[in-house]
C-alpha cells in the first residue's frame, strides 16, 4: 500500500466524522438488531432438539426393522408419527422466532 492510498482512506475517515452525530444508532435500531438475534437464537436452540430427537427415533427404528423385518410397516408408520410429534417443537420456535422478527420490530 503506498502513502497516497493511505492518505485516501485517512481523508475519507476524517471526512465522516462529521456525519456521525447524524446517523448514531437510535433506540429503533438496537431493538431490531435484538429481535434479530433473538430470533436467531430461537431457531438455533429450537431446531436442535427435534433434529436430534428424530434421528434417535429413526436410529432406533432401522434396528427395530433390522431385527424384525416383518414389522417393518408397522415399525415405519410408528416412526413418522413419532417424528412429526417431534417436529412441532421446532414449528413452535419457528412461529416464535417470526413473531419476534415482525411483531416485534
Amino acid at each position: 500500500m503506498d502513502l497516497t492510498t493511505l492518505m485516501t482512506i485517512v481523508e475519507a475517515g476524517v471526512g465522516q466524522t462529521a456525519d456521525t452525530a447524524a446517523s448514531a444508532i437510535t433506540g429503533v435500531d438496537l431493538r431490531t438488531a435484538g429481535a434479530m438475534i433473538g430470533a436467531g437464537i430461537c431457531m438455533g436452540f429450537g431446531a436442535i432438539g427435534p433434529g436430534i430427537g428424530e434421528g434417535y427415533a429413526a436410529g432406533r427404528a432401522c434396528e427395530a426393522i433390522g431385527r424384525s423385518p416383518e414389522n417393518a410397516g408397522l415399525l415405519t408408520r410408528t416412526m413418522l408419527i413419532g417424528q412429526a410429534v417431534s417436529e412441532s417443537t421446532g414449528i413452535y420456535s419457528l412461529v416464535v422466532a417470526l413473531l419476534i422478527l415482525f411483531v416485534m420490530r
